[in-house]
């Protein structure tokens, strides 16, 4: 009797405000709790799959597993995609950007979860990616059931898609504003001021719901950056140059390794070769597994034995070679071979996305070149604020959105003191990509193009 009392308020609701202003920013409120809280799900389902895998390895006593356990991931979330969903949900944001362009607006429950699901298997088996797109994508779900249930017009629809896939990243990030520009600089979609303000309501509350779920805590802590002179900002300008030519070669093999994959046909043999890519690289590196994030706090934290730990390079230490030096070969090891992981846990079968790999691979560039500029100039830089900046600047060259790259930082870190170099940085490394990328198109809509954000 409750369900179906619902059920007749809901109609009664839908039939006489179904239509109003009001009523799409009520909803999409809504949108932005329901994906806030999916958000905090996915987060805290990742971790525990992570902690459950490596106990296992610890079990075992060898960090060979470490090469298996990629190869198992990707395979499950395969299995769950061809066998259970009978449906490739491995790249949401081009799905999202699809659906835009075929005004495709309907979504099924199952959607909701289904990226949740298979995003916590291959990010908790180690795949070297991000959780934003698939939260992207049960946002958009969440947006278009939503916006199903209360019949709302086809315009109103796509905005509550639109408000759903940018919750999603608010609410992974915690980074109202810079969920909002995401939708902004990816998809590019035409909003009326009624649609934006729908989309900045959905995005705070979303960002507000998994602050608060979260325990009110920051996932990046960043503190005390250096007051800003005019020689801290001429560094910041070589630092946009540095990240504008990683994001050009970054980009570069992500495209390059799109293709590859793309070539072999068979997804089963192409879940176990992406798995082996990505194992191996994670028994070389262990920085690689997973999304990333530890070793993003500790390098804000001026803390670098991330990177050698449990690295076969750390060895070199015996051989006389100073901790720098190893330090500064395996970060710049890593910048090397970070796109092939992503690449390979991404278009290899399993389901995850662009921008957690982009902000820690930014945060190594941006460790590498305040040590390398002490270490081989004798020009002393303040670590944290460059691992900050690095974050910055190859998301903002990689995927062409330096606005989303300034805030999204920003916000995540909560030091509101590093807008105007973080503009500068995301500005210099935008523009040499832009340069670098010759005659392409400088757009981001990934609609005229939604094979990939990296062109």
């Amino acid at each position: 009797m409750f369900v179906i009392g619902m059920k007749s308020r809901i109609g009664i609701w839908r039939d006489r405000f179904g239509s109003g202003n009001a009523s799409l920013i009520v909803a999409a409120a809504a949108v932005g709790i329901a994906t806030g809280a999916c958000a905090t799900l996915l987060k805290l389902t990742i971790k525990w799959i992570t902690a459950t895998a490596l106990s296992v390895t610890s079990a075992v006593g060898t960090d060979y597993t470490t090469i298996i356990l990629p190869v198992v991931g990707i395979l499950l979330a395969v299995t769950y995609q061809r066998l259970v969903l009978h449906r490739d949900i491995s790249d949401g944001i081009r799905l999202i950007s699809q659906r835009f362009a075929d005004k495709n607006y309907h979504y099924t429950p199952r959607l909701i979860l289904a990226p949740v699901i298979a995003s916590s298997i291959t990010l908790g088996f180690g795949g070297s990616a991000g959780s934003e797109s698939p939260i992207a994508s049960a946002g958009a779900a969440i947006g278009g059931n939503i916006a199903g249930k209360f019949r709302f017009s086809p315009e109103q629809m796509m905005t509550l898609i639109a408000c759903g896939a940018g919750a999603g990243i608010a609410g992974i990030f915690k980074a109202p504003v810079g969920g909002a520009l995401f939708v902004i600089e990816i998809f590019t979609i035409s909003l009326d001021t009624i649609a934006m303000s729908a989309l900045f309501v959905s995005t705070t509350v979303s960002a507000l719901t998994a602050f608060i779920l979260s325990g009110c805590t920051v996932d990046m802590r960043f503190s005390d950056p250096e007051p800003i002179t005019s020689a801290y900002i001429m560094a910041v300008v070589g630092a946009g140059l540095f990240l504008g030519l990683y994001s050009t070669y970054y980009a570069a093999v992500m495209r390059f390794m799109k293709k590859l994959y793309a070539g072999i046909k068979n997804y089963w043999l192409r879940g176990i070769f992406s798995g082996l890519t990505v194992g191996l690289l994670i028994f070389t590196f262990p920085i690689l597994y997973g999304e990333g994030y530890g070793s993003v706090q500790q390098l804000l934290a001026c803390t670098t034995d991330k990177l050698i730990q449990n690295s076969w390079l750390s060895h070199l230490a015996l051989s006389g070679y100073t901790t720098t030096a190893i330090t500064l070969v395996i970060a710049a090891t890593v910048l090397i071979v970070k796109p092939f992981a992503t690449s390979s846990t991404i278009d290899g079968g399993g389901v995850a996305g662009d921008y957690a790999p982009l902000l820690m691979i930014g945060s190594v560039a941006g460790f590498l070149f305040s040590v390398a500029a002490d270490t081989l100039f004798g020009i002393h830089l303040p670590i944290a604020d460059f691992v900050f900046l690095g974050m910055t600047g190859v998301m903002a060259g990689a995927v062409k959105a330096p606005l989303m790259a300034i805030f999204l930082t920003v916000e995540m870190t909560c030091i509101p003191s590093m807008l105007l170099p973080a503009a500068v940085v995301a500005t210099i490394s935008y523009i040499t990509r832009i340069i670098l990328n010759g005659n392409k198109s400088t757009c981001t809509d990934i609609r005229r193009d939604p094979k990939n954000i990296y062109n």
